[in-house]
Order: C-alpha cells, then structure tokens, then sequence
C-alpha cells in the first residue's frame, strides 16, 4: 500500500500555492464502510493528502532545506465524504512562512465542488539538529515525493477548470 495520497500536482506556485489531485479507487483497503455499507475515504486520508500538498509547498518555498513535519492542524472541516470514483483535488496556500514554520490554508475539493477545509502549521527541523536525536538527512522530502514535484515540473499544468469559471 502507498503511503503517499496525493497523485499528482496539477498546479505548483513555488512560495505561493499547490493544488494536487487524488483518484479514490475502490481497489485500496484503506476505505471505510459507513452504516450503509458504502466505502468512503477516512477523512484523516484527506488531511494527510492535504499535510502532503501543503508540505511540499513549504518545503520547495525554503529549497528542501529542512525536514517540514507538521506540527498542528488549525482546522480539519469535512461537510462530504469522498466515494470510489471521486477525484479529490487539494488546493493548499502559505499564508505565512519564516526560518521557524509554515502556516497554510487549504481547500478540498470532490469533483470540484467543495467539501472541506484543512488549514495546518508546519516546523521547520534542521537535519543537521542533532540536539533532536532525528536522522542527519532530510527523512520527509523522500525520492517519493520528490518525483511527484518534478513530474508536475516535466510535464506541465493540467488545466483546471475553477468552480464558477466560465
């Protein structure tokens, strides 16, 4: 199982903003049965796909200098649940970043209708920090990820089209 849950960026704004898109497959056995019986995504999945989104986001801001964790979740709002077959999209902004953290906002999308809000605060850890007892490397910005940004930056935008764009 991957533990990486976003697919792909469909928009990156170096320092800015991200939008990255989720396919929900009925394949994948982390769905959840409601009391109905219908699979859904756990919202928590959402939130890492956001966490995911937004770090990168932060991280590509300060040249992956630093291993980005995330450090609180301002809010986590979900008004729909996301079904085999929906195409999440996760639309995350800086609205402030410094030498010590990252705060962003994000919107989550279903099908491009909104369904929820994700807004986190990121820190930033030196890998160097050994007072920390972490790895001497950066362990967040793996090779995963890291190809999810540069295929986006191979291949270019996919267009989106905006809710309420005409």
């Amino acid at each position: 199982m991957s533990w990486i849950w976003i697919d792909h960026f469909v928009e990156f704004a170096s320092g800015r903003r991200a939008s990255a898109v989720k396919m929900v497959t009925a394949s994948e056995g982390y769905l959840q049965e409601l009391p109905s019986g219908d699979p859904v995504l756990p919202a928590v999945l959402m939130i890492e796909g956001m966490a995911q989104t937004a770090g990168i986001l932060v991280g590509e801001a300060r040249g992956f200098a630093e291993n980005v964790i995330l450090a609180k979740i301002r809010c986590a709002r979900f008004d729909d649940y996301a079904k085999p077959g929906d195409r999440l999209r996760y639309d995350a902004v800086i609205d402030s970043l410094d030498d010590r953290a990252g705060v962003t906002s994000g919107t989550v999308f279903k099908n491009e209708a909104p369904i929820g809000q994700v807004d986190l605060i990121f820190s930033h850890i030196n890998p160097a920090d050994r007072s920390l007892d972490l790895p001497d490397h950066n362990f967040v910005f793996t090779e995963s990820f890291m190809s999810l940004l540069a295929t986006f930056r191979n291949h270019g935008v996919e267009k989106v089209e905006q809710p309420g764009a005409g």
